[in-house]
């Protein structure tokens, strides 16, 4: 039977990182299922799931807890039965606004009210191409709770981007 294993991991960047633990979970006939990594700001982190026979997981969990002996730091967690079954229609949210404090809690707080999951978020602030000033910018990729509609999602984040002057683009 088998079990999984989702754990976070976050280490000062180095070449190998992935390696280190790619191995330790091969070693053990484990399967790397997913994962999301990067690096950020001198860190390397990440979040994985994995596949591993029932009676091996333990033994996977005392040898990638070892792996803090290297500065790896892993966090683990169990996952039920592996897989969920997304239910709700699916959208990508866009947005692009002139950098400042607050933009993302005041969008995720829309998403949270609207009962709206995040599946993916990526952030960044970047040089603007005009004047050069910071620009932040989010995509998310989002699951919508079956009962709301993809037009009352966009019509509540257009006006909480109204308020943040900022450009927000959301496709179903």
């Amino acid at each position: 039977m088998q079990t999984h294993l989702v754990f976070t991991v976050i280490a000062k960047d180095r070449p190998g990182l992935v390696e280190r633990m790619a191995e330790v979970i091969a070693g053990l006939g484990g399967n790397w299922i997913e994962s999301s990594m990067a690096r950020l700001g001198g860190e390397f982190a990440g979040i994985v799931r994995v596949a591993i026979a029932a009676d091996k997981s333990k033994e996977l969990v005392g040898q990638l807890e070892a792996l803090s002996a290297d500065g790896i730091d892993i966090t683990l967690r169990s996952d039920k039965d592996g897989d969920e079954t997304p239910v709700g229609a699916s959208a990508r949210l866009d947005l692009v606004s002139q950098d400042h404090p607050g933009i993302l809690r005041d969008i995720t707080h829309v998403l949270s009210e609207k009962g709206v999951s995040i599946e993916h978020l990526e952030t960044e602030v970047a040089a603007g191409s005009m004047q050069g000033e910071a620009m932040f910018k989010a995509r998310a990729d989002l699951r919508l709770p079956v009962d709301l509609d993809p037009s009352d999602l966009s019509e509540a984040l257009q006006e909480t981007a109204g308020d943040l002057m900022a450009d927000v683009n959301l496709v179903d």
